[in-house]
């Protein structure tokens, strides 16, 4: 019987991604989603059309920004790193995140 899947509220992949990428440094789309299931304890399961969406909306805004690069086995890979805009962010986002979970732990105290 396999593990159910964590839910994912709306918006979190976005943090996962900039804190990953702060804390790893550049990685490709494949390796980053695999560190933060890694991080997860496999709780998370990323597929190809949940991550590289976040990833281009995340470039959109400005935050990460992406290189061509070569992966471990040697093909060639776009390499995802955090711009100056994205480190501001990531604290942005940690702080509207720990705002949002005081407010539900509000409740569930109640």
């Amino acid at each position: 019987m396999s593990k159910p899947k964590a839910l994912v509220p709306y918006g979190t992949l976005d943090l996962l991604i900039l804190k990953t990428l702060e804390t790893m440094g550049p990685l490709h789309g494949y390796g980053l989603a695999r560190r933060i299931e890694q991080v997860s304890k496999e709780a998370l399961q990323l597929s190809q059309g949940s991550i590289y969406p976040a990833l281009i909306g995340l470039e959109q805004e400005g935050w990460i920004r992406a290189d061509w690069g070569v992966s471990e086995t040697n093909r060639k890979v776009k390499v995802y790193a955090l711009t100056e805009a994205g480190r501001r962010q990531v604290a942005v986002e940690v702080e509207k995140w720990e705002q949002a979970t005081a407010l539900v732990a509000r409740f569930l105290e109640a």
